[in-house]
């Protein structure tokens, strides 16, 4: 018996291409001979349309777009029909490959579980603190996992007190410093600062994203990651590293999606210690957010050996050729076991919940 699959990708949210392109490379990786899938797009003004049933492949992104006239509520997840007859299909398990706020956020998730439908990867608490790089900050301060400093801002602080902000980073954290919008992903936003000039301009740049900004301190490192897949006991995969090829660069938008100016070397080169050490830390992260299905861990890594942990990301990149499914298929797990493990997690998961009582 096929898997009825709810793909949900596009999103209200800067990362919408970037979803598009995921959506694309997870449909062309599934087995219809195990799935029946559903594609539902999400526009970037907030609609929902649902698709029909795919027959095969999708050629392109503009092929997963449809019509506004078949928008519908995100309600119709729990019963619905697309296909041809009319049949109402009902999802076994909802996927959604969305990046960014309105998607990766916790606010999707929050939806599924009262639509009581089983999805794959992170649910609401983790999902939500993942996403607000500050609120997962402070949860690893808790847990004892060693950042570089940093310190936030919100919107209206900050303009109501540029000056003494300014100082503040200057002071506390030094430069260079990195500016983030504090929920988003995909390096969207991100800016280097050397001097208090580049620290103004990059603030405002982020504040474009989001109404809270985070700051950090710069440190010469190498930029180690880890895939970690699993519920309750998960599994870490081999050690990647980004390489930017710029002197001086990071890896930023552009470097991950437009001009390639950046390099992913994988397995990393370390040590058997540095690589138990990693990853001692990176399950540790995961289980301080009480994560489930995926995560990507992002470290930093000195010339002098110490580790520190940068983010964590709950809804990882999704293609082929992303970081997460390629430290998989090197520890011997291809992208379409990959996309069928995450299945089989989240109704694990949800079976799993099923046994909570709801009454006294």
């Amino acid at each position: 018996m096929k898997t009825k699959l709810g793909l949900l990708y596009g999103g209200k949210s800067a990362e919408h291409e970037v979803s598009m392109q995921t959506a694309l490379a997870v449909i062309k990786a599934l087995d219809l001979a195990k799935f029946d899938i559903y594609p539902i797009y999400i526009t970037k003004d907030g609609s929902w349309i649902n698709g029909p049933k795919l027959t095969g492949p999708a050629e392109n992104v503009e092929a997963l777009t449809f019509s506004p006239e078949k928008s519908s509520s995100p309600l119709a997840l729990q019963a619905h029909s697309t296909d041809e007859n009319s049949e109402s299909t009902g999802y076994d398990v909802i996927f959604p490959l969305l990046h960014g706020p309105n998607g990766e956020d916790g606010t999707v998730q929050g939806m599924l579980e009262l639509l009581n439908l089983p999805y794959v990867g992170n649910g609401v608490l983790a999902s939500s603190a993942g996403m607000d790089k500050v609120i997962m900050k402070n949860i690893f301060a808790q847990a004892g996992l060693p950042q570089v400093k940093y310190t936030w801002f919100i919107r209206s602080e900050w303009e109501k007190n540029t000056e003494s902000a300014i100082k503040k980073v200057s002071v506390e954290l030094g430069y260079p410093c990195f500016v983030k919008p504090a929920n988003l992903g995909s390096s969207v936003g991100i800016s280097k600062c050397n001097d208090a000039d580049e620290l103004e301009k990059a603030v405002a740049e982020a504040f474009q994203f989001d109404r809270k900004v985070i700051i950090e301190e710069g440190v010469v490192a190498r930029e180690i990651e880890f895939g970690i897949l699993g519920n309750d006991e998960p599994s870490c995969s081999v050690a990647g590293e980004i390489i930017p090829k710029k002197d001086f660069a990071f890896y930023d938008y552009s470097a991950k999606y437009v001009d390639g100016n950046s390099a992913m070397v994988i397995p990393a080169e370390i040590t058997e210690s540095e690589y138990a050490a990693l990853s001692e830390m990176a399950i540790a992260a995961f289980k301080s957010l009480d994560c489930s299905g995926l995560v990507r861990a992002d470290f930093f890594l000195t010339n002098e050996g110490q580790i520190y942990i940068n983010e964590v990301n709950t809804m990882p990149g999704f293609t082929p050729f992303s970081m997460f499914p390629l430290l998989w298929k090197h520890t011997g797990v291809d992208y379409p076991a990959l996309i069928e493990t995450l299945v089989k997690l989240a109704l694990e998961r949800h079976q799993e919940k099923q046994q909570i009582k709801y009454t006294v």
